[in-house]
């Protein structure tokens, strides 16, 4: 495959975008007018929503959970498992109603992944046509303009594209949280696993500027950010289509050093390109978390070698071996599929056995999911939905009685933990995170949000430790 660089928007059709959001903001001047965006998918897609919300914003609309007090329903869409495909379209469904209700005082758009996939736009717009605005992943910073088209001219607008060389800066964003905050560093993914949409609907992978990453990192600790995540496919990828070849570990390097910034995590990382160098700078950068989302997929090298992942299973324990040796007390999570097509037994017990001897700290666990246009999808070997199940409950028993074990040996020990706020599964406990990202559920003083405490660990349970604060 030949390289290609990323190529941002110009300045100017942005600024003709911001000019848009001016001229909707001020018809919006005085009126009370709400947005709603439902977020499915990954953290990348949750960093779109962001930036849809920071220009609604703009536009001079409020967020609201009520689609029923809502003039802009956004759904921003995951094709990489069917059950949030069809998530989508039982939403779509139940709107009708309320579209009928308000008819052109609620515009319904749909964007993200889903839309990048020609058959599910063309199904929207048969079925569903009470949608408004559907556009994908690469325009999404023109959205002001389809907008405005909506509003103006009362027309419905359908700009999908299917070119992936464009990065947009300088967009608006409305960060969910104040204390953590989502950074894309890369689009796209060129390794087309047999099972994987993503290439298809994110295109190949572009590199945003080091200066650009490092400048947003820099007003994140300005605005009093504790916590950054760098997104990416594969960010060990990051860097391999800029002209001067800044790796990942050099990116890491330049953000350890930003003042103000206390921690700094990732994903997602490829085994295959994880190097030697990014060991290196894991174990010497302090504000590094001690921790590593490392997706295996499948403990089996003859379906690591269908799913097209380029490793073995000798070689990942190799790699976690290296991991665990260079960084004491690494966490280490995974991504798992059961039930990829001819997965036999054996393979299966491949997979257990793999995790019996990593013992992740916890994993996101999958039934295969057959996604059109991927070669899996294709294959005349798929597994029985009731084989697929009953390895999959077996693997979660493990799993969850491995979390539980690693949970129990921070029990007395004390930790530093990042506070974020109020727990959502008890509104009278704050919660914060190790940097071994375990959650922890302490009582304390609310304006404790945002700072790096200490706390002794008096209980442990299989998704959370419960800390008691330190004086």
């Amino acid at each position: 495959m030949s390289k290609r660089t990323a190529v941002c928007v110009p300045e100017q059709e942005i600024e003709e975008q911001r000019e848009i959001m001016r001229k909707i903001a001020n018809l919006n001047e005085g009126k009370v007018r709400r947005y709603s965006i439902h977020t499915f998918g990954c953290q990348l897609n949750e960093n779109d929503s962001e930036k849809l919300g920071g220009m609604l914003a703009g536009m001079g609309y409020e967020e609201t959970d009520d689609f029923d007090k809502s003039d802009i329903i956004i759904f921003n869409t995951c094709c990489v498992r069917e059950n949030a495909e069809q998530k989508v379209f039982g939403h779509l469904g139940r709107l009708k109603m309320l579209k009928d209700q308000k008819g052109d005082n609620l515009v319904l758009a749909v964007c993200g992944c889903m839309m990048q996939q020609q058959e599910i736009v063309d199904y929207i717009m048969n079925t569903y046509r009470h949608v408004d605005i559907i556009f994908g992943t690469h325009n999404l910073h023109k959205f002001p303009e389809m907008l405005y088209k909506k509003l103006i001219n009362n027309e419905k607008v359908f700009d999908v594209i299917d070119t992936d060389g464009y990065i947009a800066e300088g967009l608006p964003i409305q960060r969910k949280d104040s204390v953590k905050a989502w950074v894309t560093i890369m689009y796209g993914c060129n390794n087309f696993c047999s099972y994987c949409i993503v290439p298809y609907v994110r295109g190949r992978e572009r590199s945003r500027s080091v200066n650009e990453i490092v400048n947003e990192v820099k007003m994140l600790a300005q605005q009093d950010y504790k916590e950054i995540t760098l997104l990416g496919q594969n960010v060990n990828s990051y860097g391999k289509d800029l002209p001067d070849m800044t790796t990942f570990p050099m990116l890491l390097e330049k953000l350890n050093g930003i003042d103000g910034i206390k921690r700094i995590r990732f994903m997602t990382s490829h085994p295959k390109d994880l190097s030697d160098e990014l060991i290196r700078v894991m174990r010497e950068c302090d504000k590094i978390a001690p921790h590593l989302h490392l997706p295996i997929q499948s403990g089996s090298t003859r379906i690591l070698q269908s799913m097209n992942r380029k490793y073995t299973k000798e070689q990942y324990l190799e790699l976690v071996d290296k991991l665990r040796a260079n960084i004491p007390g690494i966490a280490l999570t995974t991504d798992i599929i059961v039930g990829f097509p001819d997965e036999s037994e054996e393979d299966f017990e491949e997979t257990l056995d793999v995790v019996n001897r990593v013992r992740f700290d916890s994993a996101y666990t999958f039934l295969f999911s057959r996604r059109a246009g991927t070669p899996a999808a294709k294959s005349d070997k798929q597994v029985p939905d009731e084989v697929k199940k009953a390895r999959f409950d077996r693997l979660l028993e493990l799993q969850n009685r491995i979390s539980r074990e690693i949970n129990e040996t921070y029990l007395n020990r004390t930790c530093e933990i990042l506070v974020e706020g109020i727990s959502k599964t008890n509104p009278h406990m704050l919660t914060g995170r190790t940097g071994t990202n375990k959650i922890v559920n302490f009582e304390g003083p609310s304006n404790l949000k945002g700072n790096l405490i200490k706390v002794k660990i008096i209980d442990a349970k299989t998704w959370h430790l419960v800390g008691k604060l330190l004086k």
